[in-house]
């Protein structure tokens, strides 16, 4: 017994001070799912009469490979044994079944690493999925990650917050998948023969978000010559600051899906709505996350003054400029954001320069998140047509629509005897185009955007400033 108790310690000690990635095992179970990706269909499937399949020896051989590498770095994570013991088998019906479309259903919930958030904790993941702004295919991936869960959130979680589902996370190492734009971690992307009733985790990757804010914010400052006050300066050259200022933002975002005066489903699931419809939730999510560091703020909390820019840089800067212009809701908030206190005098852009009220910035900023809730709160009573149009006149009113929009000239203009979702088929793909001083911008900052493709808190991206690859 005394032995069996020696050993559990070691393996503690190991799970917490020893890094997975450092493991032999890691790059062989890396090196097991980069030769099985590229033999998989879009829906994870290996078909073995397609021109280039492998062998069904050679997959079962590096199925088999990444099986065995789950198994020998288990005992590193005692705490996911029990996923890992229903990963290995979910591996193994894989390679059984003649490799069709995966399901992973069981070792999906078998894992549950938010029943215990500690910080620092490991996790090996594995599963047949699609990475979110990255992989559309469901690929095989692995990823190392680690929990980032202080005290400091976690009171707050408990206190204010409540969102038990939430999981900030870095990267340890990852395959190909989240060589991209994904920083998310979500199980509705995995390979499961049905969905669970409810998920029971979903993380963000605060750290690439973090490395990829510091690049884009150092680019447009130097390109836009916005004079910085010195502890937002600082922030932004801090990689640890700005892991924290995330973490907080999207621990607070992520619960006002659920959280206001909600006239739909907040998540918008299986629904076809016009695409502004999907920016002004985000931005709704956002701007609360910065009322509450506004809050948070006079509370005293540290990270709270760095979540607020946080949401206003990220915003104005990259999302508008990020992505294809198709149905882009992500840059539709951001314009909407950048519009807004520009045409409340908090944003001044004179001389090629720009200028922040940095007094005034939080009030007006949040006088738009009280227009979104009213826009909420009434349209409880309303149709979904006439919100839908509602909410185009919010954002019309500070956007320009596109001048051959129908939706533009009213209801007047549109076929009301269709069903509401196919008058979203009237929606132009670009409904709210880019001013031209996006444009402008767009030209500038469209390569320091590329270069944060795949970035961590090491890429080479966020050891300094941008200015050099925005020239």
């Amino acid at each position: 017994m005394t032995e069996i108790l020696v050993q559990d310690a070691a393996t503690a000690a190991i799970s917490t001070d020893s890094r997975v990635v450092e493991h032999p095992a890691w790059s062989r179970l890396k090196s097991a799912v980069g030769e099985i990706r590229p033999w998989q269909s879009p829906d994870g499937s290996i078909d073995f009469e397609a021109e280039g399949a492998p062998s069904r020896a050679a997959a079962e051989s590096a199925v088999a490979r990444v099986a065995d590498a789950v198994d020998e770095l288990s005992p590193l994570l005692p705490h996911d044994s029990a996923y890992h013991r229903a990963l290995v088998a979910d591996l193994r019906k894989w390679a059984d079944g003649a490799f069709g479309v995966p399901d992973f259903l069981d070792s999906l919930l078998a894992f549950r690493p938010a029943a215990d958030r500690a910080h620092g904790r490991q996790h090996l993941v594995v599963f047949p999925m699609y990475t979110q702004n990255g992989n559309p295919d469901r690929n095989l991936e692995a990823v190392v990650l680690r929990m980032v869960w202080p005290e400091w959130l976690a009171e707050l979680e408990r206190t204010r917050y409540d969102n038990p589902l939430f999981l900030g996370i870095t990267f340890e190492d990852f395959t190909a998948g989240y060589d991209t734009n994904s920083a998310v971690l979500f199980p509705e992307t995995i390979a499961v023969r049905e969905a669970p009733e409810r998920f029971s985790w979903g993380g963000i990757f605060c750290d690439r978000e973090a490395a990829r804010f510091r690049a884009v914010t150092n680019a447009a400052v130097d390109i836009l010559g916005l004079d910085l006050p010195d502890d937002i300066r600082e922030m932004v050259r801090d990689q640890e600051r700005c892991q924290e200022a995330f973490v907080l933002w999207d621990m607070v975002h992520d619960r006002t899906h659920s959280h206001g005066d909600l006239p739909f489903d907040p998540f918008m699931i299986k629904q076809r709505q016009p695409f502004w419809m999907y920016g002004l939730e985000e931005l709704r999510c956002d701007l609360t996350a910065f009322k509450e560091a506004v809050l948070l703020e006079a509370d005293g909390v540290a990270q709270a003054r760095d979540v607020q820019y946080a949401v206003l840089f990220d915003r104005m800067f990259r999302f508008p400029v990020t992505g294809e212009r198709v149905r882009n809701y992500d840059g539709l908030g951001g314009q909407l954001l950048f519009a807004y206190l520009h045409q409340h005098d908090v944003l001044r852009w004179t001389d090629n320069t720009l200028k922040i009220d940095w007094e005034r910035a939080p009030q007006v900023t949040n006088q738009l998140c009280a227009e979104i809730e009213k826009l909420y709160r009434d349209g409880i009573d309303r149709p979904k047509l006439v919100h839908w149009f509602a909410a185009y006149d919010l954002v019309a009113r500070y956007l320009s629509p596109h001048p051959g929009s129908r939706w533009a000239k009213g209801p007047d203009a549109l076929d009301l005897s269709l069903p509401p979702r196919k008058l979203v088929d009237d929606v132009l793909p670009d409904e709210f185009p880019l001013s031209m001083f996006y444009e402008a911008l767009s030209k500038k900052l469209k390569k320091v955007i590329a270069a944060t493709k795949g970035i961590t808190a090491a890429g080479p991206a966020a050891a300094g400033t941008a200015s050099g690859a925005a020239a």
